[in-house]
């Protein structure tokens, strides 16, 4: 949703501030945008902090980020001089610094408002809305039914992240790059923010969710087109579940595992974006990118250097599986994830699967401190394509909380494209290098 008055900037930048100097309010039911947010997943039924009245919350994130990256693509076809498999031209340096606006208000015992803003990314330079949504841990109901209900129920309701797999509450989201110990998110992005709700029951650890919603990045009510492969016009709500156990051993073990399924059996032209619904852009910027020198591309235009897309836009299902388990400072975090769908001028489905390992050890007695790996790895067919592809990523990480606030964190990242045909510019792809980021979060 993109926000367009001429004095924004002067809204934002002069009350946020003051805002900023009183004493932040503490709200129930709520994930800190700082460190002690770290790790943290769903929001427990746990109510520590008593409604006595309404209170309003500002936070924000920023990152700025230094890449030194190279990239090659020897196996492509027309790879150099004005070749349209040409790769853009890089050289070290800053990118634009990213930043959020986070708005949290207590509304009432147990109703909770959330809007998230993105004022700089690298998809949108001007002042977008995330989206925001209403979160009920309680309900203005009398009654013993109601009270023994959502002391198990949590009900969120608006134009939200949807909540399928773990990855997305440790990826990082324009300037909110805090909680990733790493530069960027899987190499396929599980993340999109839809219109719909969740409903949610726990118990000691154990909690299921059902949700629903319109399977779109935003809303539409224009109509939709026949073509020769698919007279299929309608448009489907999409339906995802997810169920799981977190947790705590004792004081140093903590398991976690979950499984998540989405599933959309027909929207509408490229309306489904479950890995393409990510508006603010990848932190590996242009690499693996094509650029004819005399005619680049706007950064905007290539937002999401790095990443694969499996172009599901019309049909999916998807399932994945999550396992994080914390031993002191030791943590390990994984993901296998398969998913089956296609696009509207396709007849037959395609198949997609990942799996992710990450490693992260945090050290000190206030983990301070952190380092660690991560390995990657894609397959996949695309549209047009006979034979799978792959992409394999290396990453190893380091990173130092200066303040619950501050983080200076950097990464050594390989990765590679195998199998893709001579005519497309990925073939024998490879990019490497390292990225520094500086991050405030509060």
């Amino acid at each position: 949703m993109k926000i367009q008055f001429k004095n924004l900037s002067l809204l934002v930048f002069g009350l946020l501030p003051a805002a900023l100097m009183a004493q932040q309010p503490k709200l129930s039911n709520f994930r800190p945008y700082d460190k002690t947010g770290i790790n943290q997943f769903e929001t427990s039924k746990a109510d520590t902090v008593p409604f006595d009245g309404l209170k309003v919350r500002f936070g924000a994130g920023f990152t700025q980020q230094f890449q030194n990256l190279k990239h090659e693509n020897p196996g492509a076809l027309n790879n150099t001089g004005t070749g349209a498999n040409r790769l853009y031209p890089l050289q070290n340096g800053f990118m634009t610094a990213q930043a959020n606006l986070y708005i949290d208000a207590q509304l009432a015992d147990g109703i909770k408002l959330n809007v998230t803003n993105y004022m700089s990314s690298r998809h949108h330079n001007e002042f977008w809305v995330k989206g925001g949504y209403i979160q009920f841990d309680k309900v203005p109901f009398k009654g013993k039914f109601w009270d023994d209900l959502m002391k198990l129920a949590t009900i969120k309701i608006g134009h939200m992240e949807v909540n399928y797999g773990d990855q997305h509450f440790r990826r990082s989201d324009g300037g909110g790059t805090l909680y990733n110990p790493f530069m960027d998110n899987h190499i396929v992005d599980q993340f999109a923010t839809e219109i719909g709700g969740e409903v949610y029951l726990q118990k000691n650890g154990i909690f299921g969710m059902i949700g629903l919603t319109n399977g779109m990045i935003k809303g539409h009510i224009d109509s939709t087109y026949v073509t020769a492969l698919d007279q299929n016009t309608s448009r489907n709500p999409s339906l995802y579940l997810k169920a799981g156990i977190d947790k705590k051993i004792n004081e140093d073990v903590r398991i976690r595992v979950t499984g998540s399924w989405y599933s959309n059996s027909s929207q509408a032209g490229s309306g489904l974006t479950l890995y393409g619904g990510d508006r603010t852009g990848s932190n590996y910027q242009q690499v693996m990118e094509k650029g004819v020198p005399g005619a680049l591309p706007a950064y905007t235009a290539v937002a999401f250097s790095g990443r694969f897309n499996p172009g599901f836009s019309k049909k999916i299902n998807a399932g994945m599986l999550n396992v994080f388990v914390k031993v002191k400072g030791l943590e390990i975090f994984g993901t296998l994830e398969s998913a089956k769908g296609r696009t509207k001028t396709e007849v037959d489905d395609r198949k997609m699967t990942q799996s992710v390992i990450e490693g992260v050890y945090r050290i000190g007695k206030n983990e301070n401190f952190f380092i660690g790996a991560k390995y990657n790895t894609v397959k996949a067919r695309l549209a047009g394509m006979a034979n799978d592809v792959k992409v394999n990523r290396t990453a190893f990480a380091a990173g130092w909380f200066m303040t619950k606030n501050v983080l200076l964190k950097g990464e050594i990242v390989t990765q590679k494209y195998l199998d893709f045909p001579s005519s497309d510019y990925r073939a024998l792809g490879k990019f490497n290098g390292y990225v520094i980021e500086a991050i405030v979060g509060f």
